[in-house]
């Protein structure tokens, strides 16, 4: 009798043991359901790039993707204007992905990169999250990202890369705290008059026979913004020089002589990006 007793506790200790088993391993795949998608990494020459997925603004129905590049420290990537010194701006191309109406691929505020030998150029360094609105065309299905990417990396000389990604979004996604930072560094079309530089005027000073670009900016930061134009028609865009900054009111001008002729500009549109402290804008600048 004590033996059949010894018995029926064994087994139900042994039960136990592995419903415990059982429940230890559930958690964790339970907690990764619940985390944002993402793909794997895939490496290249000094760099390693990914898709990430989720929601934002805590809005399921809005989804977003981010093109994730890591580089080692001190080596860089560009901004869709690689800057003076020459580079390769990234290209985004979303062929071949399903029920995608449409995929925004949206810039963080650049930095600029000055080397002493090369030059200067506009991106980023170690580290970038390009942040991808993503619109489904059924949005209760999930959409099934594809992209193939073109970009650049550089240290001391520029070297291309490309990579071929894909991911699968959910229709009900889970929030992402990277997309979400990475959202906050986008320009604004609307200032925030607390925290992010705004262009308060701009006029075409041709003084001297030398046309050059002038733009007033009021920065709540302090002395800290800086201006980078890119031209959405495929034109050489010159870099800024910062003139004068006091009390939050610097003063850049662009060198319409520098790679460019004003009349080439004539009736185009130029995209600027001011980056401050506290914030970043983004103005369309028309020319007559």
């Amino acid at each position: 009798m004590k033996q059949t007793m010894n018995i029926r506790i064994n087994r139900v200790a042994l039960l136990a043991a592995l419903l415990g088993t059982v429940a230890v391993h559930a958690v964790p795949d339970l907690a990764r359901a619940a985390e944002p998608a993402q793909s794997p990494w895939v490496e290249g020459f000094n760099n390693k790039i990914r898709l990430i997925a989720g929601s934002a603004d805590g809005e399921k129905s809005t989804m977003v993707a981010g093109i994730e590049l890591q580089m080692p420290k001190n080596w860089k990537t560009y901004w869709r204007n690689p800057g003076e010194a020459g580079g390769i701006p990234p290209e985004f191309d979303f062929a071949g992905s399903e029920n995608l109406e449409s995929a925004t691929v949206l810039y963080p505020a650049p930095h600029r990169l000055v080397d002493p030998k090369a030059g200067t150029n506009i991106g980023y360094k170690d580290h970038v999250i390009f942040p991808v609105r993503v619109t489904p065309k059924d949005k209760a299905k999930p959409v099934f990202l594809k992209l193939n990417a073109t970009y650049g990396v550089c240290k001391d000389i520029c070297v291309p890369a490309e990579a071929a990604l894909k991911i699968e979004i959910p229709a009900d996604s889970t929030a992402s705290p990277e997309l979400a930072a990475a959202l906050a560094t986008v320009p604004v079309n609307a200032p925030d008059p607390a925290k992010d530089p705004s262009l308060q005027r701009w006029r075409i000073d041709e003084a001297g026979g030398k046309p050059k670009l002038v733009l007033e900016v009021k920065d709540p930061g302090g002395e800290g913004a800086d201006a980078f134009l890119f031209s959405p028609d495929g034109l050489y865009m010159p870099m800024s020089k910062k003139t004068s900054d006091a009390d939050g009111a610097p003063v850049f001008e662009v060198d319409l002589t520098d790679g460019i002729d004003l009349k080439d500009l004539k009736g185009k549109t130029i995209i600027l990006t001011l980056a401050g402290a506290q914030g970043q804008s983004e103005t369309i600048i028309q020319l007559p």
